[in-house]
């Protein structure tokens, strides 16, 4: 086997398959010094200035002269005088490709008296205000089944009682995005399908007011979802007290769900990429992305996001808009990440982090061209905005964050009722009210950290199995774990702390 990786014939650079010493031949030159695994080495001289190609695509400029065989990473690639502000062929719609012929799969789903189905079936504790959490966690601790069991133990239908707190509802603009975003987000989570019933706790004088909220929501109260303040039921012990009473009273109407076998049309996946390395885009996003094209053609949904991560590589995702509008809203994203970073004083190249950065990746538009491989071939349906309801089924796009909790919340809010999350160092990340399965991209990560990783991607870069044959694996996974088989991250408890809704705006 290869001691490296060459992704196109056209590429500058090879990828090291494990670290590799000075000397070890590589396509006619050798390597000069030590490479470390997932890293790139010149395959030929590259001039200062001169783009830098991986995937067939430029991945930055070089800093300085490049000779053959020698390690690029930081020291001598970079994004160039104009910082990555280079023309792009947007080609909307040129890739778009007739529709599959549709496949039927089933997983064992519970069905929603709206139709809805729920991969999950919680009771959820949300709050209108960061002072409204220490409430809102104390009536779900009362349902724990670590610390108290016998409260859940006549409810095996019911997954458990979570509480989704956050650190904003005031100090705000009420009329501001970030409100908006936060209306919207929490909007999304209490008409979610994974939730059987939710109680939302308020303190009663925050910006984000509950009755305003309800309002801009279109959502009234009714036995499956209770409002109410602080400040109203009178003091901390009254409100705890208040809530597991509701609670108690939402169980048994929770309980009286049934799993059945429904298509997988219904299952919409949030995908995400975290604590990536050198292999993400060679073996388990592209995997993943193979996965995505086979739930599109059973019928299913797929949202990518995170566009700073995109940055770079929006032009993939242009030529696969079914309509031209349709990818001309998603180089507006792309503009308005521009001007947002710009007012911050910061740059899209401030990803990637330290870590993506040791596992062999330089710049973002390196990072990038690997994360888009998370969404497959299929056409671009659709492009949202954060928490916006996924309507479109297929592949579509989601304006989010890159940091991996505020972009999988505004997924969750959107509809997801699964997340596929790839990583390459060891990202730690769970979700609820919708599980999340952890891909490794590397055979070290999955040996050293199994206990947290759902599948070993690695497998691809070792040889021992294709791109479609893990993308079948990954897919398969996912039946499963919509029918209720439990995910590592949901085994060892994540998911109340995850739930960060996007915070923009002054904090007043």
């Amino acid at each position: 086997m290869n001691p490296f990786i060459r992704l196109h014939p056209a590429d500058d650079v090879v990828i090291a398959r494990s670290q590799l010493v000075g000397g070890t031949p590589i396509e006619g030159v050798t390597a000069r010094g030590l490479i470390p695994p997932g890293h790139k080495i010149a395959v030929r001289a590259i001039a200062p200035g001169a783009p830098v190609r991986r995937y067939n695509q430029i991945i930055g400029f070089a800093s300085r002269a490049i000779e053959p065989g020698e390690h690029v990473h930081t020291h001598n690639l970079d994004m160039g005088p104009d910082k990555g502000d280079f023309e792009r062929d947007y080609a909307f719609g040129a890739d778009v490709k007739p529709a599959p012929p549709l496949r039927e799969a089933t997983f064992m789903g519970i069905q929603r008296a709206d139709g809805r189905v729920a991969t999950r079936n919680y009771i959820g504790v949300l709050t209108s205000v960061n002072c409204s959490a220490t409430a809102a966690r104390a009536i779900a601790d009362h349902f724990s089944r670590k610390t108290n069991p016998a409260a859940l133990a006549p409810f095996p239908n019911v997954d458990g009682v979570v509480a989704l707190t956050h650190g904003t509802g005031c100090g705000m603009d009420t009329q501001g995005m970030g409100m908006q975003i936060l209306e919207r987000t929490l909007t999304g989570y209490a008409t979610h399908a994974n939730f059987a019933a939710v109680l939302v706790v308020g303190l009663g004088c925050e910006a984000n007011q509950i009755n305003a909220w309800l309002a801009t929501g279109n959502l009234s109260e009714g036995e499956n979802f209770r409002v109410f303040n602080i400040q109203d039921t009178g003091g901390t012990r009254k409100t705890v007290e208040k809530g597991v009473a509701l609670i108690n009273e939402m169980l048994p109407r929770a309980n009286a769900v049934k799993r059945e076998p429904c298509s997988a049309k219904h299952i919409t996946i949030g995908l995400q990429c975290g604590g990536s390395d050198g292999y993400s885009g060679i073996s388990a996003n592209p995997a993943l992305g193979h996965a995505v094209d086979l739930l599109v053609a059973h019928g299913g949904t797929a949202i990518l996001s995170e566009t700073p991560e995109i940055y770079g590589a929006e032009h993939l995702l242009t030529r696969r808009a079914v309509k031209r509008e349709v990818g001309e809203k998603l180089v507006s994203r792309i503009k308005w990440w521009e001007h947002y970073t710009e007012i911050n004083e910061g740059e899209m190249n401030n990803n990637p982090s330290p870590g993506n950065k040791a596992g062999g990746l330089t710049t973002i538009l390196e990072k990038s061209l690997g994360a888009v491989a998370k969404g497959g071939t299929s056409n671009l349906e659709a492009v949202y905005e954060y928490a916006e309801p996924v309507a479109a089924h297929g592949f579509v796009y989601m304006d989010t964050p890159g940091y991996d909790p505020v972009s999988a919340t505004g997924q969750v809010a959107g509809g997801a009722n699964l997340i596929c999350f790839t990583t390459g160092r060891g990202s730690a990340y769970g979700c609820a009210p919708s599980p999340s399965l952890k891909l490794a991209t590397n055979s070290t990560l999955w040996r050293r950290q199994e206990e947290d990783m759902d599948i070993n991607c690695g497998e691809i870069v070792d040889g021992t199995a294709s791109i479609q044959e893990m993308g079948q694996r990954i897919f398969e996974l996912v039946l499963a774990t919509a029918s209720g088989e439990h995910s590592k991250s949901e085994q060892h408890g994540y998911g109340q702390n995850e739930f960060v809704p996007w915070q923009v705006g002054a904090v007043m």
